[in-house]
């Protein structure tokens, strides 16, 4: 059996456009161990968003094995697949997603608020504290820089202790040293923490804190 926490074997990804067969993926053979930063470089078009969706159990393969932690996750139900995705994964989006009305902890708790046994509220502050938020705890969103924001954002990303780290090109809306910042960040969490981390991105930044890159072309690993 793989040693890797993640895994597609052969995955294969089309889509219906009209009378029209668009391949996003073609038989991607991609594994990540845990504890690795991978990031997945491309032009747009290449598939890369389509790779992170199938990872993040967004999206089924029209061909191929998903695997998480040795696991087929074609052979579980929705509410499985919901709760890999719940306490398995974190997501790290570009464009934030915070709510504007919330504070810096209200939106690192949300992810865990359907979670009695967790204690939200202070590992949410334990977190933003880590990430160098400490005197942010309760200022909203809006009133955050851009790197403030991407740091809620991680700690909202690693508030159910996940195994995978999913991250959408995670320094797209930050100038050249806040995104140094936010890099170092995950590469720290990924070694203190033992997490997988899996980013698709344009910035070639990237390459010099990835364990390794993988580049996609037209659907295919190169």
């Amino acid at each position: 059996m793989s040693d890797r926490l993640i895994e597609l074997d052969g995955v294969t990804k089309q889509y219906e456009m009209g009378e029209e067969t668009v391949e996003a993926l073609r038989e991607v053979d991609f594994g990540v161990e845990a504890g690795e930063m991978v990031s997945v470089i491309g032009p747009s078009g290449s598939g890369k968003s389509t790779m992170l969706n199938l990872i993040g159990l967004l999206d089924t393969p029209t061909a191929g094995i998903v695997r998480h932690d040795g696991r087929d996750v074609s052979d579980f139900s929705e509410d499985e697949l919901t709760e890999e995705r719940r306490s398995g994964i974190g997501f790290i989006f570009q464009e934030f997603h915070l709510l504007p009305t919330l504070s810096a902890v209200e939106n690192v708790e949300l992810p865990s608020m359907w979670d009695p046994a967790t204690d939200r509220h202070e590992r949410a502050r334990d977190l933003l504290t880590r990430l160098g938020l400490g005197d942010r705890l309760d200022h909203r969103s809006i009133q955050l820089s851009g790197g403030q924001r991407q740091r809620v954002a991680i700690a909202r990303a690693l508030i159910n202790e996940p195994r995978v780290v999913l991250a959408d090109e995670p320094t797209g809306n930050l100038d050249q040293e806040t995104g140094r910042t936010i890099l170092t960040e995950l590469e720290r969490i990924k070694t203190e923490d033992d997490v997988s981390i899996v980013t698709v991105t344009h910035d070639e930044m990237l390459a010099e804190f990835t364990d390794r890159t993988v580049e996609l072309i037209d659907g295919a690993v190169q």
